[in-house]
């Protein structure tokens, strides 16, 4: 499926700030399974630099600076990509979570894409007993992991409402866990906490979904958004597949990859400093428009 991807973002400052400093992670990084072309960004005010480099995790980094005073602040992105379907397979062999634990310990490679960066606590994914317990009964040494992982993300689906009011990018994922609400990021926090805690290899994967609208209801037009979800290591065979708990399935062509990381703080598509003081208020926009099949 190929898609043409546009993202706006607007930051306005109640008050006059200045010397900010941002880093932008918004251009895909390479991916198996799906090609980028054409990716633009353009920042208003034009920063005084811009560079972007890939860091230590598979996230392109853009980082701006504006030596001058704005009152408000315009990014865009955009580019093409191609996805395929043949990377969301069932693999044929589904490896026992003690099994791809012990692999993912024995890789003696600790690169961007390597399993062992992704088995330990992450600032925003500490290690939860209660997560841990309220897991036990699918996950375990002796069962199968890709199999058991997608059925605990169907009880995420099911058990947790999606509310875009109870939490914030910086709520903790045990107020979010106790609540059972909240977004696509609070969702792949608890699974990827879940799936550590047991021994397996759980990274956060921050890209684009395809939203479909009603049957017979026109498309809308910047109603799409960024969306998350977890990539399990299923073993060097089969390597990282994508878990998406919002939905309780497994990632296909409506899934866009621009990053992966230990937990949103590694992807956040915008952050950064300035000078300045009082509120701040920001609006995105989100365009996932298909081409064609």
């Amino acid at each position: 499926m190929i898609y043409e991807v546009s993202h706006t973002t607007q930051v306005e400052y109640k008050a006059q700030v200045r010397l900010a400093r941002f880093n932008l992670r918004l251009q895909p990084v390479p991916w198996p399974g799906q090609t980028v072309r054409d990716f633009r960004l353009s920042v208003d005010p034009a920063p005084a630099s811009m560079l972007t480099r890939q860091v230590g995790y598979p996230v392109n980094v853009t980082r701006a600076v504006i030596d001058e005073p704005l009152h408000e602040l315009t990014i865009k992105s955009s580019f093409t990509v191609n996805v395929g379907d043949e990377m969301f397979d069932m693999p044929p062999a589904d490896l026992l979570v003690a099994d791809v634990a012990q692999r993912a310990l024995a890789l003696q490679d600790v690169g961007g894409t390597s399993p062992c960066s992704y088995l330990y606590n992450s600032p925003l994914v500490p290690g939860s007993a209660e997560i841990g317990r309220w897991a036990g009964d699918i996950l375990g040494r002796d069962v199968p992991a890709l199999k058991s992982a997608l059925t605990l993300a169907r009880r995420i689906q099911q058990q947790f409402a999606y509310d875009a009011e109870a939490t914030e990018t910086d709520t903790p994922i045990a107020q979010a866990f106790a609540m059972r609400r909240g977004v696509c990021q609070d969702f792949t926090h608890v699974l990827i906490s879940a799936l550590r805690w047991f021994g397996l290899p759980a990274a956060y994967a921050s890209g684009y979904l395809r939203t479909l609208p009603p049957p017979g209801q026109p498309r809308l037009v910047g109603v799409d958004a960024m969306h998350a979800w977890a990539m399990l290591w299923c073993g060097p065979q089969r390597g990282w597949v994508g878990i998406d708990p919002t939905n309780g399935c497994m990632t296909g062509s409506d899934h866009i990859f621009v990053a992966l990381g230990r937990d949103y703080s590694d992807v956040a598509p915008i952050d950064g400093v300035f000078i300045g003081e009082g509120t701040q208020r920001l609006t995105t926009s989100v365009d996932v428009i298909p081409l064609e099949a």
